[in-house]
Parts: C-alpha cells; structure tokens; sequence
C-alpha cells in the first residue's frame, strides 16, 4: 500500500478545505463537483478517516480534517515552491548572469549586443541583485561581483580594479566648474557610500567627511549628478562612457583606486568547463581589455594598476 494518498485527491481536498464548497473548488480545478466529490471520498476511503460532517450536500471539517487540512496545505505549498525553483533554473540555451544593478547599468548593459550578436544561440538573462546566494543556489550560471574574491565554493576570476573621480555635468553651477581640488571641496557635493577622504589626502587636503544630499544607490547618484545637482565621487567604471560622450566632466586629474575590492567574475561548480562558461568569459575578459585600455587613454591622471585586490574587502 502506497503511503501518500493520491495528489488529485490531495488537492481536492485541499481546496474544498480552503474554500469551504465543492462547487467553488471544482470551479479553481477545473474539474467538476462530482470530481471533486469523488476525490474526497476516495481520499477518506484512503486514509479509513471521516475528514468531513456531512448534512446532506453541506460539507464541514471535522476536527481530524481541519488537522490534515493545514498538513497538507503546508506541504502542497512546498511542492509548489520546489517545482518553481526547478522552472527557474537555467536551461542549456540560457545564460543567467547575477550582476551589481549599478555595474550592469552603466557597464554591462552597452556591451551586451556584442554578445548577443556573437552569440545569438543564448537567452541572457540578468539578476541584478547585491548577494552571491543565487549562485550557490542553482539560479543563475555565473555572477560579476565586486569584492575580494575570496568566495567559498565557488570559482572566480579577476577582472579589473576601479577607480574614483570626482565628476559633475557640464551644466553644473551654470557651466563654470571647480577646477581645483580646493574649489571642488568648496562645492555642493553630493554624498553617496564613497569615502572622500582618500580623494582629500592624495590632494592634500585637510578636510572631514562632506555633508550634502546622501544616495545610498549609485544609480541615483548618477542621475542626480546628470541632473546638474552637484558634484559626487563616484566609480570611474560607471561613468565612463559618460566622459567619453560629454555628458559628465571630470574636474581635477586626481584619481584614487577603489579601496580593497576588484570585480570579479564567479561561478558554481557545475558551470565549470560548460560552454556557455567559456564562451561568456572569453568575450567578457576582452571587453575588459578593451576597457582598460580605452580608460588608460582618456582619463587624467590614470596610473593603472591591474594587481587584483590583496587584502580582504566587503562585497558590494
């Protein structure tokens, strides 16, 4: 004798249970009341349990069935959560990538075409999230991530350190823009997570911790700088494109490197040697090359360093 009553059933009474009518529960199964009866018998039949008090047509939970009702509604709802978590896992012609919501902006996203036109064969699929749960969880084929790169169970590449510049619109403060450090100090800045103090000292300035408008999201700031709000220290990776088309203006030639941390490029194990793997990571490390050296020529005061992180740095 099977030792789990049939599912059909399971579900019946499920819904009888929820609903408190056959006709209703017929209604959300798509069946019809005579179904739905007949799986509630067979269900009781089963089990050798009254679940129901019966007067006539009107059907109610005896106490055994309000038990097994919420029992089972329990683990029904696990069925359904386990079943969702296989859909949602990657299929072999798709290439799910968790990356940081404000890398895959202004980095990622005006790169993706050349992928897609090269590889045209992959579904891409983005997660932008801040966490690396997903990759240990079977979600996503791979992940670029900022950090130290010293993720447990997982394998991860070095892609490239970044940088910190100080940028404002060109319309900022009516087009005439601070051009010292002095000056950009003196400036309405806008506040983001980026610490100033490493910018102040390599200028030689004395000086606190600004206060202004506070972003915790670099998206945000970004917009706010565009907007001609103020000037920010910000990521040279996400505005540089910006640089290069005008849109933002880098003020002083000083540029500090991001304190500790790299992105990186990490993956589960059983991405390992795939072919989506390589064929993602190949393209990637050369638009990373091509970055670098494009970010090398355009950017005062640039002294590349391609050294990846050596000590230990949150993830971001």
């Amino acid at each position: 004798m099977p030792q789990s009553p049939p599912l059909p059933a399971l579900r019946a009474f499920e819904a009888v249970s929820r609903l408190g009518s056959v006709v209703q529960a017929a209604d959300e199964l798509c069946v019809t009341h005579g179904a739905v009866s007949h799986q509630l018998r067979a269900l009781e039949d089963f089990l050798g349990v009254a679940l129901f008090h019966r007067q006539g047509k009107r059907l109610t939970l005896n106490d055994e069935g309000r038990v097994y009702a919420m029992q089972i509604r329990n683990a029904l709802a696990e069925i359904d959560e386990a079943t969702q978590w296989v859909l949602a896992g990657p299929r072999p012609n798709e290439l799910v990538i968790a990356v940081i919501p404000a890398f895959a902006s202004h980095w990622l996203l005006p790169r993706l075409p050349d992928f897609q036109t090269q590889f045209p064969e992959y579904r891409v699929r983005l997660r932008a999230n801040l966490a690396v749960d997903d990759l240990r969880g079977g979600l996503v084929d791979l992940a670029i991530r900022m950090g130290n790169g010293q993720w447990p169970d997982l394998k991860q590449e070095f892609l490239f350190m970044d940088h910190l510049v100080a940028v404002a619109a060109p319309q900022f403060n009516g087009g005439v823009l601070p051009q010292t450090p002095q000056a950009v100090q003196s400036s309405h800045i806008l506040r983001s997570v980026e610490n100033w103090r490493p910018w102040f000292q390599a200028a030689g300035i004395n000086a606190a911790e600004p206060d202004g408008l506070h972003c915790n999201d670099s998206n945000l700031l970004i917009e706010a700088i565009k907007l001609g709000q103020g000037i920010a220290l910000t990521r040279l990776s996400l505005v540089a494109g910006m640089l290069q088309r005008g849109e933002l203006v880098q003020l002083t030639d000083i540029v500090v490197p991001y304190p500790n941390r790299g992105y990186w490029l990490a993956w589960p194990g059983r991405t390992d040697g795939t072919r989506k793997l390589k064929d993602f990571s190949a393209w990637l490390i050369n638009q990373v090359e091509q970055y670098v050296a494009d970010r090398s020529g355009a950017v005062r005061g640039l002294l590349e360093d391609k050294k990846s992180p050596a000590t230990p740095g949150e993830d971001a």
